[in-house]
């Protein structure tokens, strides 16, 4: 999975360096957040590895470097108007987006057309040369035609390409996307999996311009042989550690006069062997979340092998709920290094090469939570057992004990402490829709509330750490239909009158039918015309039957 991640990260970069080139033009990545996210690619959620990836790039992006970040389908279910700007294009913008990337949730449609044509307007596409990087793992959802808008965008832009990378996308899904980036002269890069992604890669190097060679000088007489490269680093761990061939990149820099960074050369990985103009550079060893650069000085005819010390170690990370548990997938695991400011996120079994020192890490795994410091020394690896000590609790709604479950819409699920506070009321911990909503949860004593349509019931539990449990809540509740011809409205009463005569409002559609549980009781239904003339009809509810009432 680590591979796939990396040529992910490959790829973003090769869109940036071979399609775009070294102009400083202004690029917003937009990111699909639908629901179809959470599929999985070897085990793992292509959320996790889109997250994970855009970490990793945008930690090799020059700092001048104008990026802005959209999602969509990330607040709202069903709405094809779900598109945000998050962080407008702007220069040091990287730390922004990943922590945007990181928070988002994944849960809606995919308006990508949409969400293109806003991008682009949000760069100026129109006045100024724009890129956008498209990362989508569906099709358009939302009625519009990626295609017609990669010719409007061509014809209107001053340099506008939009690239495409299709995440998990089939060879015929991918031709449907591919034409918003071959209308605009960009990129479309398939990754259907880590093998595919890797091809991808190897045709798109093979297809980059090459800069136009120097004039081939003709040696002097009996000049040595000009060696094969000039520049072959190498970088460790630690001091005495064997070096690192595999998971490193490098970013190579020109040098300003002053030792700054200025213009961006070229990012290489793993046993790189290069050659480079004579020249001062700076050069940049990542690996993991450990970086450390040298400044160096390149004269003509000289080989150069710089060692890089990253003075980093290994930590190795297996979140469990408690103790012998299997460890949770799905357990986000955060940790705060030596030297960072927006701690990084994984999730699962995390490894990752961090800078020596303390280590805060903090497990959550559902409303769980535990923080650990882990001293780090350079060279050494450290692999260790977090258990957060959750149990988990799955929650479903009957309508009767030993009835029918609720598995339609309208199906809620609220956890609260059950101790109450000074005021009266309980501290909220969860919530969940829909049947078998899952919980984890610290030891302690809760409520649970179920919520069937206009049915709402208590249960008391506790949990321990470790333990298993279905909760089977009756709600002691039938269900009511309700036609009504003609009308505009249908409202539910509780067929009790208060002391003022009134009777209280349950629930209300305005339609001609109207579908809703309740508990066992009695009701009165008023049904109501455009014309202000209505009708009433009583009805009782059993629990765990069907009760169809006409109302004329």
């Amino acid at each position: 999975m680590a591979g796939l991640a990396r040529s992910i990260v490959a790829a973003a970069l090769l869109l940036w360096m071979t399609t775009l080139g070294l102009a400083a033009d202004r690029v917003v990545i937009v990111l699909d957040a639908s629901g179809s996210m959470w599929a999985q690619i070897d085990g793992k959620p292509k959320l996790e590895i889109a997250r994970e990836s855009l970490r990793t790039v945008l930690q090799s992006v020059p700092a001048d470097k104008e990026i802005g970040f959209m999602a969509y389908g990330h607040r709202e279910k069903g709405s094809c108007e779900d598109i945000e700007l998050i962080v407008p294009p702007q220069a040091g913008s990287a730390g922004a987006v990943s922590t945007a990337a990181d928070s988002l949730k994944f849960l809606g449609k995919t308006p990508l057309t949409s969400a293109v044509r806003q991008a682009a307007e949000a760069l100026k596409y129109t006045e100024d040369k724009a890129t956008v990087i498209l990362i989508t793992d569906g099709l358009e959802t939302c009625k519009g035609d990626p295609c017609a808008l990669g010719r409007e965008l061509r014809a209107a832009g001053v340099d506008f390409t939009v690239n495409v990378v299709g995440f998990g996308l089939t060879a015929d899904e991918g031709r449907q996307v591919a034409c918003l980036a071959d209308n605009t002269g960009g990129k479309y890069i398939q990754a259907s999996d880590e093998k595919a992604l890797q091809d991808a890669l190897v045709e798109t190097i093979a297809a980059a311009p090459a800069p136009a060679p120097e004039p081939a000088l003709a040696p002097p007489p009996a000049a040595p042989e000009k060696p094969e490269f000039n520049f072959m680093p190498a970088v460790v761990l630690a001091d005495g550690g064997d070096p690192v061939t595999d998971g490193n990149s490098w970013e190579i820099f020109k040098a300003k006069s002053d030792g700054t960074r200025g213009e961006y050369v070229a990012t290489e990985y793993g046993a790189y062997k290069g050659n480079l103009e004579p020249g001062d550079y700076t050069v940049v060893a990542r690996h993991g979340e450990a970086r450390t650069e040298q400044k160096i000085t390149v004269e003509a005819g000289q080989v150069y092998k710089p060692l890089f010390v990253l003075d980093a170690g290994t930590l190795i990370i297996h979140p469990r709920p408690s103790e012998g548990a299997d460890v949770a997938d799905g357990a986000a695991v955060v940790i705060g290094y030596p030297g960072v400011e927006m701690p990084a996120t994984y999730y699962g079994d995390t490894k990752v090469v961090l800078p020596a020192g303390d280590q805060k890490v903090t497990v959550r795994i559902g409303q769980g939570e535990v923080t650990e410091t882990i001293p780090l020394a350079a060279g050494k690896v450290v692999d260790k057992d977090i258990v957060v000590g959750v149990g988990h609790v799955v929650a479903n709604a009957y309508y009767i004990a030993g009835g029918d479950k609720a598995d339609g819409s309208g199906i809620g699920f609220k956890v609260f402490k059950a101790k109450k506070k000074l005021d009266g009321t309980r501290q909220e911990v969860a919530y969940a829709y829909g049947p078998d909503s899952k919980f984890d949860l610290p030891p302690d004593d809760y409520v649970l509330t179920a919520t069937v349509d206009l049915a709402v019931v208590e249960q008391p539990f506790s949990v321990k750490a470790g333990e298993h449990q279905d909760l089977q809540i009756a709600i002691n509740a039938g269900v009511l239909a309700i036609t009504a011809p003609g009308a505009s409205k249908i409202e539910i009463f509780d067929s009790k009158k208060d002391i003022n005569g009134n009777r209280k409002s349950l629930g209300y559609a305005y339609d001609e039918k109207y579908q809703a549980a309740l508990p066992a009781g009695d009701y009165a239904v008023v049904s109501e015309k455009l014309d202000n003339s209505s009708k009433e009809s009583t009805v009782t509810i059993k629990a765990g039957e069907r009760a169809e009432l006409t109302v004329q």
